[in-house]
């Protein structure tokens, strides 16, 4: 299915892990999937930015083996040589600046950069890049919700948007897979009401919070490795659940064995992100991460060669749905799926994912995995 006036069976709305999973599953059960992604690559949080000359992660730092689908998804990865162990251990920063070693297991990254998990979920789907949803009609071959033999005469009709494109783009589906954080699906879904959507479903979606976060990318010059390599302790990665700024900081450039510079990522807390969420300038924020960590672990840390900063305004689930996959009940199949669905983990994304192509491909063959 290449051309947008046919029909495909599932659109699937954003290619974080839990749409490529959904769309994987219901592509190997036989339907026409597309996934439709407004940004310029697939993984949503799974991120990596080029620049200078090196990569950095400035979304999911990591994986843990937590959960057993995960636990599945790193073996085989790390069977392709796609993922390695970084660390087994992460330091957390007390209350009164000393560093004490934390959870003792592995951690598993991607040299190439933790997209390269996404870009594995990716491989063979029809994923549409630069594509912005800007509205969901339900199209009528005949009248409107027909329903003749208990088959449903309509599909969904998605508008689309492109930067590359001054004429919106159509996409007609039998199914819809919603697989973007609450907020945004509550917009693009809640004109549906007029064609049966219930209000509890979109109560349901307005009950989902999530936690912001900034992400500063930070590199040094390769003098600066020397220091690092005399820390002691020898972290990576620090936690620092009693600070107000900081929340995380990774040795970034560890990751990765061609690196020319010290790299580092810095992760903020959700309550200093929420001061800068509409904020179009952000290096004033990144500027103070770097004073604020600069006090606090080495003191050149606000002296880089280069920053990047990048806002995560949908970061981590703070209030979630206690099930896998939230359900419209409307003749046409539209399901949400996501991280917010049944906890606020990975493994939460990647189980709603499953659940989500379960119902849908049950819907449309009648059949269950």
């Amino acid at each position: 299915m290449t051309k947008s006036n046919k029909i495909c069976d599932v659109v699937v709305i954003g290619a974080g892990i839990a749409g490529l999973i959904c769309a994987q599953q219901l592509q190997q059960a036989g339907l026409i999937v597309v996934v439709v992604e407004k940004s310029r690559g697939v993984g949503g949080r799974f991120a990596t930015r080029r620049l200078h000359d090196t990569r950095a992660d400035h979304g999911v730092r990591y994986l843990e083996p937590y959960g057993k689908r995960l636990q599945q998804l790193i073996d085989e990865l790390t069977n392709r040589n796609i993922l390695q162990v970084w660390t087994d251990t992460v330091y957390e920063l007390s209350a009164d600046g000393i560093l004490q070693p934390k959870n003792d297991y592995p951690r598993y990254i991607a040299s190439e950069g933790m997209t390269a998990v996404a870009k594995f979920l990716a491989t063979g789907l029809d994923i549409r890049l630069n594509q912005r949803v800007e509205a969901i009609q339900i199209k009528a071959e005949r009248d409107l919700l027909s329903v003749e033999n208990n088959e449903c005469d309509s599909t969904y009709q998605l508008l689309l948007s492109s930067p590359a494109t001054q004429t919106p783009d159509k996409l007609n589906a039998r199914a819809i897979v919603a697989a973007i954080p609450a907020p945004q699906a509550v917009s693009l879904l809640e004109p549906l009401a007029e064609s049966g959507l219930s209000p509890e479903f979109i109560n349901n979606l307005r009950s989902v919070e999530f936690d912001p976060c900034l992400s500063v990318m930070v590199g040094y010059p390769t003098s600066k490795q020397q220091d690092l390599d005399q820390l002691s302790p020898a972290w990576k990665a620090v936690i620092c659940p009693h600070d107000t700024q900081i929340a995380w900081i990774g040795l970034d450039s560890s990751k990765r064995q061609e690196v020319k510079q010290p790299v580092l990522v810095i992760q903020s807390t959700p309550e200093f992100a929420q001061s800068y969420l509409d904020i179009d300038n952000l290096e004033p924020a990144a500027h103070q991460l770097l004073s604020h960590a600069s006090k606090n672990l080495i003191p050149w840390l606000d002296k880089p060669e280069w920053l990047q900063i990048h806002r995560w305004r949908y970061a981590f689930p703070k209030q979630s749905l206690q099930i896998d996959y939230l359900d419209t009940n409307m003749l046409l199949p539209l399901v949400c799926c996501g991280d917010w669905c049944g906890g606020n983990r990975i493994e939460s994304a990647i189980n709603s994912g499953f659940a989500a192509a379960v119902k849908i491909n049950q819907n449309l063959q009648g059949e269950i995995f």
